[in-house]
């Protein structure tokens, strides 16, 4: 069988031309695999290769005997554009770039290079957009794979018309003459201790809100990373600079260890933000590290009632808000809003927060209310139950956060619809516990509210 390497990032990543986090692995499980496998390739991701030792090894490899690459470089991710760079060096064609159309601007190498575009929804991406997609991927793969001379598809061969591309052949005999040279012993991979095998496991733990086993998988995962890190370090002949953690794993991680409270609430919180704190939060653009931030301190100053952390929480959630106007962001934006005003004795400062939150909560109303527009509930009888799963997901968070809006705004009637008809299709029972805990708790800011202090 004629295989297919897929060069993309991994998990949830900023799109910061956008704004928007962007969940790449729905984009490579719902569209790009099952249209490479449609077409009668293998297709495989570098978090999928069982390997010992140093993953480059396998990952240039691929990039240089896999029959077809795929390349996405939404979210402009620097490595897969790099890996593109390799692909191209290597191979005179059988190539693909595809890329989320909200990369608007392409970097001058490849901008006038096919590349194939398709919708992402942040969280998921639609039934329909998947079929389409699908279908469109499909084919260009089978067009490429089934050339006895295919075009060429690399600018590097296109402008340099009398370069020859490396002989596979000798370079595998060459390969297999290296591995077979006195190496210190590796121990072998299991297939379970994959990357992407771990991360399942993640979403399975963290789906029955079983957080403890979540934190130790993902801390066997971020172990895995610092161990690739050092054997890179040690076999490399150069120096190799130390590079920043990967941003996703930090994000999962931190959300987790804060669920867990264990060994206390405060303690797991207290590690959440060293973890957080890696990322540079108080300069940071990206929305879910700031996201999480802002959850963090939100629930320190419920222990503790320090101003500070409260203060922290709003920063956080408020400069979310502003780079990506979001609900998820906006709502709790505005319930921390109204928690301060609720402990300030400055009656102008806490009017203040007090309508600020409330228009906040009409902004949130309207962002909800596009998105339900732009994502209609699909036919539950024509998708497949992953995909209608995700898209719940989403769906839940959304209507929840306008029914809290609408909590705030004193539609009750309003609000009351949208909480049954979330609770109606809640994907985990965890979700439905969170909202009504928060809802419980803005409707004790709301009856204290400092308006009563405005005089004529």
């Amino acid at each position: 069988m004629k295989t297919c390497f897929v060069v993309m990032g991994f998990g949830k990543k900023t799109d910061f031309e956008t704004g928007r986090v962007l969940d790449l692995d729905k984009s490579y499980r719902n569209m790009i695999k099952p249209a490479v496998e449609a077409a009668g390739l293998s297709c495989i991701r570098a978090d999928e290769i069982v390997h010992s030792g140093v993953i480059d090894v396998p990952m240039y490899d691929q990039l240089l005997n896999a029959d077809v690459v795929v390349a996405d470089l939404s979210t402009s991710n620097k490595n897969a554009i790099y890996e593109l760079g390799v692909r191209h060096a290597l191979r005179p064609y059988t190539t693909i770039i595809i890329c989320e159309d909200g990369f608007k601007v392409f970097p001058f190498d490849i901008n006038h290079i096919t590349i194939r575009q398709y919708h992402h929804l942040g969280e998921d991406i639609g039934f329909d957009e998947v079929m389409r997609f699908r279908e469109q991927l499909t084919k260009a793969v089978k067009e490429i794979a089934e050339k006895n001379s295919p075009d060429k598809d690399s600018p590097v061969y296109t402008f340099l018309p009398a370069l020859m591309p490396p002989e596979i052949e000798a370079i595998s005999v060459a390969a297999v003459a290296a591995i077979a040279l006195p190496q210190a012993p590796q121990p072998p991979a299991a297939p379970d201790q994959t990357h992407s095998a771990l991360m399942q496991q993640v979403d399975d733990a963290q789906a029955k809100g079983d957080w403890i086993t979540a934190k130790a998988l993902l801390s066997t995962i971020r172990n895995m990373m610092k161990d690739e890190v050092k054997r890179k370090q040690a076999e490399a002949t150069v120096e190799v600079i130390d590079q920043p953690e990967d941003p996703y794993l930090l994000q999962r991680l931190a959300l987790v260890t804060y669920k867990s409270k264990f060994p206390t609430e405060k303690e797991a919180l207290t590690e959440a933000h060293h973890l957080l704190n890696l990322m540079k939060p108080e300069t940071s653009n990206d929305t879910e590290t700031l996201g999480l931030w802002g959850s963090v301190h939100k629930r320190l100053w419920e222990i503790t009632k320090q101003l500070d952390y409260l203060n922290e929480a709003i920063r956080a959630y408020k400069r979310g808000f502003y780079l990506r106007n979001d609900y998820y962001n906006g709502i709790n934006y505005a319930f921390l809003l109204n928690a301060r005003a609720a402990q300030l004795t400055d009656h102008a400062e806490a009017i203040t927060d007090f309508i600020n939150a409330r228009r906040t909560r009409i902004e949130v109303v309207t962002i909800c209310e596009e998105w339900f527009e732009k994502n209609p509930m699909p036919d539950e009888h024509q998708v497949t139950p992953d995909i209608l799963k995700d898209y719940f997901k989403t769906w839940y968070w959304v209507k929840a956060s306008q029914a809290e809006a609408f909590v705030g705004l004193n539609e009750d009637d309003k609000a009351q619809a949208a909480l049954n008809a979330a609770y109606a299709k809640a994907p985990e029972t965890w979700m439905k516990s969170t909202t009504e805990e928060q809802i419980t708790k803005l409707k004790t800011l709301l009856e204290d509210s400092p308006l009563k202090f405005i005089t004529q």
